[in-house]
């Protein structure tokens, strides 16, 4: 059968990868290929490290979306890839891959994921996690300086200078795209059980299509 697809977008901290782990959750992990926009950054591995902290990593000529398409394209004529993984800490892919099967649901998520028409026409459910600003760059500095080993100030300058014009010139505007725009992220469990119970609904529509008359 044709695989369902779903996109997860919304701006950077507003918890768009925690409710695409509960859809995970809840519709079945050995069900969904799950790729994230993330891993498909444009190497920078041949910029000296001052030039790759200049970069603007929120636009989205900073993502190879021609691999992605291809790599979504792949997955719907059930097709295996091998996804990029990117190292945020040199802004660079490393040597390896990671193996991706097709399944009967993808579910691909990112802030970028909805600005660019060939994706959004690739996707059967678009879903936008909406939540306020201030939490966000609270959870984005707290990622950072955590997980990737940055300073408070290096994050706030970034912020200042790219993440938040980047928001409103990209993301934010994306949001009319959305069929569905779930407020306050991974919190909200009335929409992500909304959401995972459409999903089994269109899941078993189609097996129950694909499957030969008794």
């Amino acid at each position: 059968m044709r695989p369902i697809t779903i996109g997860v977008a919304g701006g950077t901290g507003s918890g768009k990868t925690t409710v695409a782990l509960k859809i995970l959750e809840r519709v079945g992990f050995d069900r969904i290929a799950y790729v994230a926009h993330d891993a498909y950054y444009r190497d920078a591995s041949n910029l000296p490290p001052v030039e790759r902290g200049r970069l603007n990593f929120d636009h989205p000529d900073s993502l190879d979306n021609d691999l992605l398409i291809e790599h979504l394209r792949r997955l719907q004529t059930g097709q295996t890839v091998e996804i990029p993984v990117y190292d945020f800490k040199t802004h660079s892919r490393l040597p390896e891959t990671r193996r991706v099967e097709p399944q009967p649901v993808i579910l691909v998520e990112g802030i970028l994921i909805f600005a660019d028409r060939r994706l959004r026409e690739l996707m059967d459910m678009k879903i936008f996690v909406d939540t306020d600003a201030d939490i966000r760059f609270i959870r984005r500095l707290q990622r950072d300086m955590t997980e990737r080993g940055r300073s408070a100030e290096s994050v706030i300058n970034q912020y200042l200078r790219t993440v938040r014009p980047m928001h409103l010139e990209f993301v934010e505007p994306s949001k009319r795209y959305a069929d569905v725009i779930i407020p306050e992220g991974g919190f909200n469990e009335v929409a992500i059980e909304m959401v995972a119970a459409r999903l089994r609904a269109l899941y078993d529509e189609a097996r129950a299509a694909d499957s030969p008359p008794a």
